[in-house]
């Protein structure tokens, strides 16, 4: 029987590590109010276009916003359908989600962070399975999430690097905190090549074992999956290909992140094998905040930023259209005095 066609569905996958709150690797972890409340709140700005039940919209000291906004903007001309999956929040969101049963992850110097990572990824699968679409684009929002996903790539074998939020990646930092999670886990580098849960469980977060499972749900029902994201999303890719998955997988990430020079995200998905699609938003030729500190260097993605953005241009929609909404909803939500804002989710 001819299948029916059911369209594109973007998720977001939201959650929390305790690894976040390790000094200096993440634009978040500086406050620990906001290592709680920045997924709840991306959750909320995505599916309301403004917060909710967390009152505030995450923004850096220097006016940078979390790309919630640009994702925000590009789901209003589009009209994409959104679905909120809770992987491992630490605070309630009013955004309706799906839950998985993950819970918050512990940091990565533990031995066990992700308690829920079998449990969580299975659940995830079987929703992914389930999901009425023909198409899925899943993003993320995690403070902390880069150095949790070097952790998982460390475990599996990979050597990849990932990218930050930060203007300057703290790439000694992430480095040490792996080091130090491999040996609290007691594994060497590769000893989880073929076995993903036990790579996300000893040394990742709940979002990646959450992605994980929904792209290996997704794919077993034919659905074409692309990645929304950086080099998180390069780590959650993966554990998809340790789990045995060979097919078509698509990455969608932002201009910033392909040319972080700290992070050779081409290479990156070459060696995986992923359908690499790069978009550049053009915030250098807007004379506004927001998109100065992306140019910056900070945020770079995330909040399934690079999806959202290829998803406009596929449809058509010119990049000085997606500025110009961008703007509008930064200006809407943020009048407020620069005190009152709350710092960027950082990875």
């Amino acid at each position: 029987m001819e299948r029916t066609s059911r369209g594109r569905r973007f998720v977001l996958v939201a959650g929390t590590t305790e690894t976040a709150r390790r000094d200096g690797i993440s634009a978040a972890g500086a406050d620990p109010d906001l290592l709680t409340t920045t997924p709840s709140a991306d959750a909320e700005l995505v599916t309301y276009g403004a917060p909710v039940r967390t009152d505030t919209v995450p923004v850096s000291p220097t006016g940078c916003p979390t790309p919630a906004l640009v994702t925000r903007a590009v789901r209003e001309l589009l009209g994409t359908e959104v679905t909120v999956v809770d992987g491992g929040l630490a605070e309630p969101t009013a955004a309706p989600t799906v839950t998985v049963g993950a819970s918050p992850g512990r940091d990565i110097g533990e031995a066990d962070p992700v308690p829920t990572a079998h449990g969580g990824f299975e659940a995830a699968r079987a929703f992914g399975r389930e999901l009425p679409a023909d198409e899925l684009w899943l993003g993320e929002t995690i403070p902390g999430g880069t150095t949790t996903a070097l952790g998982v790539l460390r475990a599996l074998g990979e050597d990849a690097m990932v990218s930050s939020s930060l203007p300057d990646n703290p790439v000694e930092r992430k480095e040490r905190a792996v080091e130090a999670g491999l040996a609290a886990s007691s594994l060497a580098v590769g000893d989880a090549a073929g076995d993903p849960k036990r790579a996300v469980r000893r040394m990742g977060d709940p979002v990646l074992a959450t992605l994980a499972g929904l792209t290996v749900g997704a794919v077993e029902t034919d659905t074409a999956v692309t990645l929304a994201g950086g080099t998180q999303q390069v780590a959650a890719a993966a554990l998809v290909r340790h789990a045995g998955y060979e097919g078509r997988l698509g990455l969608a990430t932002t201009s910033y992140v392909a040319d972080d020079g700290t992070a050779d995200l081409r290479a990156s998905a070459d060696s995986l094998d992923l359908d690499l699609t790069v978009t550049d938003p053009g915030f250098e030729e807007r004379d506004h905040v927001a998109m100065e500190r992306f140019v910056a260097g900070e945020a770079k993605e995330g909040v399934g930023m690079g999806g959202a953005l290829a998803l406009a241009d596929r449809a058509g929609v010119p990049m000085a259209e997606v500025r110009e909404r961008f703007a509008a909803v930064y200006d809407d939500l943020l009048g407020a005095p620069a005190d009152d804002r709350r710092a960027v989710e950082g990875g």
